[in-house]
C-alpha cells in the first residue's frame, strides 16, 4: 500500500546541497539587507516582482523550462530544492509562482510551438505572470460542473463565464481558463471540455477583486463577457481540457508550498523553546519536526516521478492533504500553547490564513475521494 501511494525519492546529492546553499546564502542576504520580511503562506501573499527579477537573474525561475526556450534546462529535482527553501524562507515568490509552476510545464506539454515561442522565454526572464481559471461560484471542487462556456466563431472563440479565487489575476498578464466547448453530458461529465490561454487584457474581461480577512488583496474574481480568444491561443486540444487540467493538478498539488508556508512560525516556536528552558522538551516540536521530515522526503518522491514522467496524480493529493492537514495543526499548537510569545506577527498572519491552506488545490475531503479511487478502493 505504502508502495502504491509514494513512488520512490531521489538521494540529495553534494551538487544539490550546494545549490541548497546557494539559495539559502542569497536569502539571508536579501533577508538583513530589509528587501524582504519573511512571510506565512508567502506564495500565495508575497506579490513582490522585483524579487521575482532578482531571482530570474539568477536562473531560478524557470529552471525546467529548455534552453530552446531561453530557459535553464535544469531538473525539477533542482527546482525543487530552490522553491523548497525559498517557501521555508517565507520569501515573497507569489508574483512568478502559478507561471514557473504551473503555466510553463503545460505550455510545454500541450502548447503550439508559436505559444511556446511567445510564452516561456518571458517566463524564465520573471516578465510573464501567469493565474489559473478553474475554479467557478457554486461549484465548490465539482471541476467538471464548470458552466464558463465557450462557442466557436470565425477565427476562434467566445468565451463566456465567471471564474473565482484566481490568485493574482490583477496583476497577470493572461490565464489559463477552463471551459465546455461543447454540451454537457451527464454521463460524461469530464467530456466537452478545453482549455484555452484568455489575456487578462481583453474587452470583455473585468477583475474584480476579493479582499481577504486579513485586508489583503490576493483573489479574484473575474467575469469573461463574449471576450474572443484566437484559434492561436487554444491551449491543447478541444475536447481535451479535462485531461490536461488534471496533469496540472500534480505541479499543483505537490510542492513545498502544500507543507511549509508555516515554517517561518515553526522556526520561531523552535527559537523561542531554545531562549526558554521550560520549552525545549516540548513534544509538539519534536512531532512537527517528524512530520515535517517525512512530508519532505514524500513531496520530493513526487516530484522525483514528475521527472521521470510518470503519472503521480494520488501521491500528490496524498501530499497536498497531509501537508495541508499539518500546517493546520501546526498553526492550532502554537497558538493553544503560547509556543512564540504573544503578538507574534507570523502567528497572526497564520490564524487568518489558516482557513484557505485545506481549500485551495481541492478540498481535503474532496482528495480524500481522489486518493481512494486512485488505490481502487471506490
Amino acid at each position: 500500500m505504502t508502495q502504491a501511494l509514494i513512488p520512490p525519492g531521489t538521494p540529495e546529492t553534494p551538487q544539490l546541497m550546494e545549490l541548497r546553499r546557494e539559495v539559502r546564502d542569497f536569502l539571508v542576504a536579501e533577508r538583513d539587507s530589509g528587501r524582504f520580511t519573511p512571510g506565512v503562506d508567502s506564495w500565495i501573499t508575497g506579490w513582490d516582482p522585483d524579487f521575482s527579477q532578482r531571482l530570474a537573474d539568477r536562473g531560478w525561475v524557470g529552471m525546467t523550462i529548455p534552453t530552446a526556450y531561453e530557459g535553464h534546462g535544469r531538473t525539477f529535482v533542482e527546482r525543487f530544492v530552490v522553491t523548497e527553501e525559498l517557501i521555508a524562507a517565507g520569501a515573497p515568490v507569489a508574483a512568478h509562482w502559478v507561471a514557473d509552476r504551473q503555466a510553463a510545464p503545460s505550455l510545454l506539454r500541450f502548447g503550439t510551438e508559436e505559444q511556446k515561442q511567445y510564452f516561456l522565454p518571458r517566463i524564465a526572464a520573471g516578465e510573464c505572470f501567469f493565474a489559473i481559471g478553474m475554479s467557478e461560484p457554486d461549484s465548490g471542487s465539482d471541476l467538471a460542473s464548470v458552466r464558463t462556456k465557450a462557442r466557436q466563431v470565425d477565427g476562434g472563440w467566445k468565451v463566456n463565464g465567471t471564474k473565482v479565487w484566481t490568485s493574482g489575476a490583477h496583476a497577470s498578464e493572461a490565464f489559463f481558463v477552463l471551459a465546455r466547448t461543447s454540451p454537457l453530458d451527464p454521463a460524461h461529465r469530464h467530456a466537452g471540455l478545453s482549455q484555452f490561454i484568455v489575456d487578462l487584457g481583453s474587452d470583455g474581461v473585468q477583475v474584480r477583486p476579493i479582499i481577504s480577512m486579513t485586508g489583503q488583496h490576493h483573489f479574484n474574481e473575474v467575469h469573461l463577457d463574449d471576450v474572443f480568444v484566437p484559434d492561436a491561443r487554444v491551449l491543447g486540444d478541444i475536447g481535451g481540457g479535462w485531461h490536461q487540467v488534471t496533469s496540472e493538478l500534480s505541479y499543483e498539488r505537490s510542492g513545498p508550498e502544500r507543507f511549509l508556508c508555516t515554517f517561518p512560525l515553526f522556526r520561531e516556536q523552535a527559537r523561542y523553546a531554545a531562549s526558554h528552558p521550560e520549552r525545549r522538551a516540548d513534544p509538539d516540536l519534536g512531532r512537527a519536526f517528524s512530520r515535517l521530515r517525512g512530508l519532505h522526503h514524500m513531496s520530493r518522491a513526487v516530484n522525483a516521478a514528475v521527472e521521470r514522467g510518470e503519472n503521480a496524480d494520488t501521491a500528490a493529493a496524498v501530499v497536498k492533504v497531509l501537508g495541508t492537514t499539518f500546517e493546520g495543526d501546526l498553526i492550532e499548537e502554537v497558538h493553544m500553547s503560547d509556543a512564540v510569545g504573544e503578538g507574534n506577527p507570523l502567528l497572526d498572519a497564520g490564524l487568518l490564513q489558516r482557513p484557505g491552506f485545506t481549500l485551495r488545490g481541492g478540498t481535503n475531503e474532496v482528495l480524500l475521494g481522489v486518493i481512494a479511487r486512485g488505490l481502487g478502493l471506490r
